[in-house]
């Protein structure tokens, strides 16, 4: 799925048409990712359907539409959306599921499978996420200030453990990552980025949040 960076960019991107609280939003649009933090599959947190990474828009949506009024609410649709569009457009440009093949960023294809196709993946997102703070110009409060409350509208959210995801992605951008070894770069994240800020917007008017 995509780094907490990517979603961040993302969001920050929707909400200066929104005009929604940020640091909420931001906050909404990482939640899913507290599996990982709390030692759950992220199953629950992401909604899965039938495709074992790709969250079920639908089902999220069938629960809690209603409630897209609450920036947290709509900040974590947002992060499920932003995975659904991960997993149809970009994973599918560097890595061949069907063979176990991996495109590097100089052309080179290495055969690799489930965890180690991970890595190269995640490597990648160490190397590049303070790039894409410093170019979509996020405004970082949202990790450094004080949690603002969060009503318990989504029962999958685990809110009592934000303050445990908020800390770990502060200890993942003071990561500084020297490996070269990359296989997608920031004309990739751009061009990703772009694509989902269009396509989400467009849902959220179809869904009449967005005007």
């Amino acid at each position: 799925m995509a780094s907490f960076m990517i979603h961040a960019a993302i969001a920050s991107e929707i909400n200066k048409q929104l005009r929604r609280d940020n640091d909420k939003l931001l906050l909404g649009t990482i939640a899913p990712d507290i599996s990982k933090v709390v030692g759950e599959d992220k199953t629950y947190t992401h909604f899965l359907g039938t495709h074992k990474d790709v969250p079920s828009l639908d089902k999220f949506l069938n629960l809690y539409s209603k409630y897209f009024y609450d920036d947290f609410v709509l900040g974590y649709y947002i992060h499920l959306y932003v995975d659904y569009l991960w997993f149809k457009y970009f994973i599918p440009e560097i890595y061949d599921e069907s063979k176990n093949l991996i495109t590097k960023l100089d052309g080179t294809v290495v055969p690799c499978h489930g965890f180690m196709a991970t890595q190269y993946i995640y490597n990648d997102y160490t190397n590049i996420n303070k790039r894409i703070i410093d170019e979509y110009k996020i405004n970082m409060d949202f990790l450094y200030g004080n949690i603002p409350h969060i009503d318990r509208i989504i029962v999958e959210a685990h809110v009592d453990k934000l303050d445990v995801l908020v800390s770990k992605s502060r200890e993942i951008l003071s990561k500084v990552n020297s490996v070269k070894d990359m296989t997608f770069n920031m004309e990739n994240i751009d061009n990703f980025i772009s694509l989902s800020v269009r396509i989400i917007s467009s849902n959220l008017m179809e869904l009449g949040i967005l005007y």
